[in-house]
């Protein structure tokens, strides 16, 4: 007989993200406890799971569930965004104090957002009613058996990859802009990397006998080495999609080359932010002043678009997220 899958994998984060709440819930202040404490990657989990049913199954009920779970995760992000950049240019001497204390001021108004958010969603309450809305939700939707469930998991790759594919073309790889193209691509990445740890073991690696030349530079140590990029144990599944090994490895290559363009970038534009709200600044004097103040070593914006935009001009023309997916294997 078939096993049905899906609840349990949202099960599985919903009760780590349950345990991280009701310890939350008696701190002093459960929104930094939450942020300090990785709350972080269980909702990562669970919006990945949203986005992957919502294409299967449900559309609706899994898009508002995503929704649900995305303004805590985005809401914790917001507060690593300020407070990671505060302590980078609070090591900085040429940094005034006003730009530190600015960035400072923005982490705790964002950890006041989420606090706000925690109780007024009914995420930390007493008797744990959103976890118990949630899971009532989930208890209604139309559950697909592993084999079925499989087949539409490997279509869905299938849509992202191309998705990702049109997204590139579309800006013939000339970048403009960090957050919207940059960024935009890497998550758009990065979401393929974390479907195969939020579905708990039906996806697997696949090694070809050979490895592609053109590969090897991004087979670093640091990336095979990863313990992000070692698939789950495949425990009771029988179906499972498989992923080509290597070409995993240099998406997730992409994604860490990708997330050091875009940290460098917003450096430089959380601190133009600061200059602009602390002083009477214009947007270009304030974006001058920035670079002023973080020294030769922060590369210019235009320098880290024409960085992402070469790397992926190479990363793409190779065609290796269309070797990505090898397809579909069981076990008897």
């Amino acid at each position: 007989m078939q096993m049905i899958n899906g609840p349990v994998r949202f099960v599985y984060y919903l009760n780590k993200l349950q345990v991280l709440l009701n310890k939350a819930a008696q701190q002093k202040n459960p929104a930094l406890w939450l942020y300090k404490n990785d709350a972080r990657t269980p909702l990562f989990m669970l919006e990945a799971l949203c986005k992957l049913y919502s294409k299967i199954h449900n559309k609706n009920k899994f898009t508002k569930l995503k929704d649900q779970f995305k303004l805590l995760e985005d809401t914790i992000g917001a507060i690593d965004y300020y407070d990671n950049i505060a302590k980078d240019v609070s090591t900085i001497n040429k940094i005034p104090a006003e730009v530190t204390s600015y960035l400072l001021s923005q982490t705790r108004e964002k950890i006041q957002s989420l606090n706000e958010i925690l109780v007024e969603k009914k995420w930390i309450s007493p008797d744990n009613s959103r976890i118990k809305k949630i899971q009532g939700k989930l208890n209604e939707a139309d559950w697909l058996h592993e084999k079925e469930e499989i087949k539409a998991i490997n279509e869905f790759y299938g849509e992202a990859i191309y998705d990702i594919t049109e997204f590139i073309q579309t800006d013939a790889f000339h970048f403009d802009n960090i957050e919207t193209d940059i960024h935009e691509l890497r998550r758009k990445l990065r979401w393929l990397s974390i479907y195969p740890q939020a579905l708990l073991g039906c996806i697997q690696f696949s090694k070809n006998k050979t490895t592609p030349k053109h590969l090897a530079k991004y087979l670093t140590k640091e990336i095979t080495g990863s313990v992000f990029n070692k698939m789950p144990d495949a425990c009771d599944n029988r179906y499972f999609l498989l992923l080509e090994q290597n070409y995993f490895y240099s998406l997730s290559w992409m994604i860490a080359a990708l997330g050091k363009i875009k940290d460098k970038g917003l450096h430089a534009i959380a601190v133009k932010e600061a200059v602009l709200q602390t002083t009477k600044s214009t947007e270009a004097d304030a974006a001058k002043k920035a670079y002023s103040l973080l020294g030769n070593k922060q590369p210019k914006i235009e320098e880290l678009l024409k960085e992402a935009s070469s790397i992926c001009k190479v990363y793409f023309g190779e065609q290796n997220l269309e070797n990505l997916v090898v397809g579909i294997s069981s076990v008897k």
